[in-house]
């Protein structure tokens, strides 16, 4: 039979989750037309659920959609930001409509209550590297932890991916989709395995703390206060596991006047000044094309931080709690301009630094093809070869002039580089030493020569098609070179808990209570 938007609604009640309404009062109208035409009420109070078939009362939040779409968006064919921008579904407090929908398990139509356990669970295969019997936790979302996990887990090390069944990581949602999954979470979760549990109901966190004792990094990216508002925190966690690191990545830091203040990585590099000295001939400022912060600042950092405390732990056997800041950690690519700043008491103009598009010979110029070239030639050495193989050697002394004549060669530089494409540029400068290279475009980058010769990027098998995601920069001797894809949601529950001595029984409750959920 098919589903309908009256089943999906009267299930409700029983996804009801309790321990996400705290605090919450309100009054949902949900009116549902096309095939199916009818109007209920949710009401959600004293973390209770009550559903009437009609509409009753005055509603906090009225939901108004066709029954095809209410089905396709409850059953998850549509995206649900797809569905609002669109104008598929129509929602009249979209703040409040997020925090009802958090109270709510992912509907899944009828299933039976037998045994679970007994089918066959995700055999995974040793990783071997230089974190090799490492366990690390990972409660992160989005980019910052999960592509700093993913490259820990190509270290060896076993990374655990936690998620709750029925609000996993959202960027698995984020189209483009590929087989019904996001690109960019295949893209940032390979070799982790996935471990879906409810670990705000009592038994959920009982199961996680067994996985806590055996632990050696705990990495989570909630706001301060909200992982000890769940009794996950570190003195928590450090009482069952005194080794335990734990990793905490924020944007503003544990205890800062803006520590519970929202941001994302503009925000950041904003405050860090990374975006004041970025701009264009205009002084605008400009958005760098990738997320500076959320990387440099939470990833690599949170991988160094990683590294760091193992070692050190190595030493003292004790683990400790770590602050990281992606807004403090953006500040270190300022040290050159900062360091200029400090010196004469003032800053180049926006985009004038020289190594920021000051200078013409460290800069990019555009081809008769429409494609780029970077020209890197700080040296002397380089810079005369280029004035002598374009016949300008009147540039020669130039190299440090003030702004107007660097403008004025970068003007005249640009003009020259748009007699020829690129390649014919590239070819005409093959056997000349002056750090010229080509601007590569994305849909460039995985027929690179370079780029493949250093192996830099790992290729997965995706619904017929292949799908490369970017390898981790730094090799150990003996890494693995096998990966798996991003795990599916759940996969490795059953495997992860009896690791931990919980018992199929156990395991058997746990899904039958909807507190796990196995692939």
């Amino acid at each position: 039979m098919p589903i309908t938007a009256r089943q999906i609604l009267d299930s409700a009640p029983s996804r009801f989750r309790p321990e996400k309404a705290n605090g919450l009062t309100c009054i949902f109208h949900f009116v549902i037309s096309g095939a199916e035409d009818f109007g209920y009420t949710i009401t959600i109070e004293n973390n209770t659920c009550r559903l009437d078939t009609t509409l009753t009362g005055t509603p906090t939040c009225v939901i108004s959609t066709d029954a095809a779409s209410y089905i396709d968006l409850e059953t998850g064919k549509l995206n649900p930001q797809t569905a609002l921008m669109s104008g598929q579904v129509q929602v009249s407090n979209l703040m409040e409509m997020m925090q009802f929908a958090k109270c709510f398990r992912k509907y899944e139509g009828t299933t039976d209550d037998g045994p679970r356990t007994t089918g066959n669970t995700t055999v995974r295969p040793k990783r071997k590297g230089p974190l090799e019997g490492v366990t690390i936790i990972d409660l992160t979302r989005l980019l910052p932890g999960p592509l700093a996990t993913m490259m820990l887990a190509d270290m060896g090390a076993d990374v655990i991916k936690v998620e709750d069944p029925d609000s996993p990581d959202y960027i698995r949602s984020f189209e483009p989709l590929i087989a019904g999954t996001s690109a960019f979470y295949y893209a940032l979760n390979r070799n982790k395995r996935s471990l879906a549990i409810n670990f705000l109901s009592p038994a959920g966190k009982a199961a996680l703390l067994d996985i806590v004792r055996r632990a050696d990094v705990f990495i989570e990216q909630y706001r301060p206060g909200v992982m000890q508002r769940m009794g996950l925190d570190y003195e928590t966690l450090k009482a069952i596991n005194p080794r335990l690191i734990y990793i905490s990545i924020t944007g503003y830091g544990q205890d800062s006047s803006l520590a519970q203040a929202a941001g994302h990585d503009l925000n950041y590099i904003a405050i860090a000044g990374a975006l004041g000295v970025t701009g264009d001939e205009k002084g605008k400022p400009v958005i760098p094309g990738f997320q500076m912060a959320d990387i440099a600042g939470g990833s690599y950092m949170a991988m160094n931080a990683v590294t760091t405390a193992l070692y050190r732990r190595e030493k003292t056997g004790t683990g400790e709690w770590l602050d990281i800041a992606m807004t403090d950690s953006v500040l270190p690519f300022l040290a050159l301009p900062f360091a200029e700043q400090q010196a004469l008491g003032k800053g180049h103009t926006r985009g004038k630094f020289q190594l920021s598009g000051g200078q013409a010979n460290y800069n990019v110029y555009e081809c008769s093809d429409s494609k780029y070239v970077a020209l890197g030639s700080l040296e002397p050495k380089f810079w005369n070869k280029v004035c002598e193989r374009l016949g300008r050697p009147d540039w020669r002394e130039q190299i440090l002039g003030d702004e107007s004549v660097q403008a004025s060669i970068q003007k005249e530089l640009q003009n020259i580089f748009r007699t020829k494409t690129r390649t014919e540029w590239l070819t005409f400068f093959q056997k000349d030493d002056v750090c010229l290279t080509a601007i590569n475009d994305l849909d460039e980058l995985t027929t690179d020569t370079y780029l493949r010769e250093r192996k830099l990027f790992v290729d997965f098998d995706l619904a017929g098609k292949t799908f490369s995601t970017i390898a981790t920069p730094v090799r150990h001797e003996g890494m693995t070179d096998h990966h798996w894809q991003a795990p599916l949601l759940g996969e490795d529950s059953i495997a992860i808990l009896r690791e931990s001595g919980i018992s199929d029984e156990q395991i058997n409750h746990l899904i039958k209570e909807n507190t796990i959920r196995t692939a």
